[in-house]
């Protein structure tokens, strides 16, 4: 009985802790003191989420008002000192998961006007790299000071990285399979036939007697052929909705770019369009290429991208946007439709991001599935999975439903 007791006395006392820790304050109604660790979670929580201010001290930061202080409102505690805000961003990652840390530096790019203190190097050396830090940086490019922008590279160089280390080595295993795929032979190598293949064209050699079928015929995939496969021409909206996008793109970009059975290239585009495919070799370089924002001219981007196809049955078009077109509508429609008919392979992603598709024009996605080209959101990890169907000419329409 003590034990049960004394169990049921520790779940309260949890309980009632994790309220404290979500409701904040001294006189939250639960009667939990924090201490330790938890102290400094809340003290940090709170200099972003309530009304205290937050102070350096020997023991780390201090909060001085708490979620039910009399302080005058503000949007949060930490006002626009650099060094509490370096403190601030320190303190969060050590005692939050990268994931949690990620979305409170978000909310702090708002609450916290962190886009002008990350015109700071020393401000920008306390971050944690991640998509939606790094299309801020992007889009404060032109602001930057000479000095930040080197530290600025190395932040975006870090998120690039860890892109390409877990999302780059499936697309390129993914493309590359698709594309060994991509051409069959009747005398293919042992490890390269296709046996499902084989043994439907050669079933009218099944011999019942010894239940065996005869393959007369191989199928396989030719391998050794080195020549380009396939063309592939990306278009990125590089309006400021779509800086998640940008830049999960620009990391694949070169990554296909690195494939020697594709010719990639890549433009970016808002009422003008730069062809960043010279930059490919290194996505840090295409990402800096580009600025976020502006207007937004769809038919001129495909003007350009269509330039770039010479071997249409060959060749992958992916239009990234949200379709608001400031462009000439009917004339975006009519290129869509050439290149349809010429017999371009033509994808439209809504988003390549985590998020799911994005505020986009309905009524343009409309006219596209009517020209048999649908519109579509993509998550990254699918984006592989995506350009190898493109290659394969199958059907995307899979793609739908995910």
């Amino acid at each position: 009985m003590p034990d049960t007791l004394e169990a049921a006395e520790a779940a309260e006392a949890e309980r009632m802790r994790r309220w404290r820790l979500v409701l904040g304050g001294d006189d939250d109604g639960t009667g939990c003191k924090l201490s330790g660790v938890d102290l400094e979670m809340d003290k940090a929580l709170a200099a972003l989420y309530n009304k205290g201010g937050y102070e350096t001290g020997g023991g780390g930061a201090v909060r001085t008002k708490g979620r039910g202080g009399k302080q005058a409102p503000r949007s949060a505690g930490l006002g626009t000192s650099s060094p509490q805000v370096a403190r601030w961003l320190g303190d969060i990652r050590n005692y939050f998961p990268q994931t949690v840390v990620q979305v409170m530096q978000r909310d702090a790019i708002d609450r916290l006007n962190l886009r002008q203190l990350l015109l700071e190097p020393e401000m920008m050396e306390s971050v944690e790299p991640d998509v939606h830090l790094v299309g801020t940086l992007l889009s404060l490019n032109h602001l930057m000071p000479a000095e930040t922008k080197e530290t600025a590279r190395q932040v975006v160089r870090k998120l690039v990285e860890d892109l390409e280390r877990r999302l780059g080595a499936k697309l390129r295993a993914t493309v590359s399979g698709a594309l060994d795929k991509s051409t069959r032979t009747s005398r293919p190598r042992h490890s390269d036939i296709d046996w499902g293949r084989t043994i439907q064209v050669n079933l009218k050699n099944y011999l019942p007697e010894y239940r065996t079928v005869v393959p007369e015929r191989l199928v396989g995939y030719a391998r050794k052929e080195r020549a380009v496969k396939r063309d592939v021409v990306l278009a990125i909206d590089q309006s400021g909705s779509m800086y998640a996008s940008v830049v999960y793109a620009s990391v694949f970009g070169a990554v296909l770019a690195s494939l020697k059975s594709l010719k990639t290239s890549l433009v970016v585009f808002d009422t003008a369009v730069v062809d960043l495919t010279p930059q490919l070799s290194d996505p840090v370089d295409v990402l800096f290429g580009t600025q976020l924002g502006g207007g937004t001219d769809i038919n001129r981007a495909i003007a350009y991208s269509q330039s770039l196809i010479t071997r249409p049955t060959e060749s992958i078009f992916i239009l990234i946007s949200d379709l608001y077109e400031g462009g000439v509508r009917r004339e975006m429609l009519r290129r869509v439709a050439e290149m349809t008919a010429a017999g371009t392979q033509v994808i439209v992603l809504l988003a390549l991001s985590d998020e799911g598709a994005p505020s986009y024009d309905r009524e343009n996605a409309s006219a596209l599935a009517a020209l048999g080209v649908p519109a579509f959101a993509c998550t990254p990890d699918k984006f592989g999975d995506l350009m190898a169907a493109a290659i394969q000419r199958q059907d995307l329409s899979k793609f739908l439903d995910d």
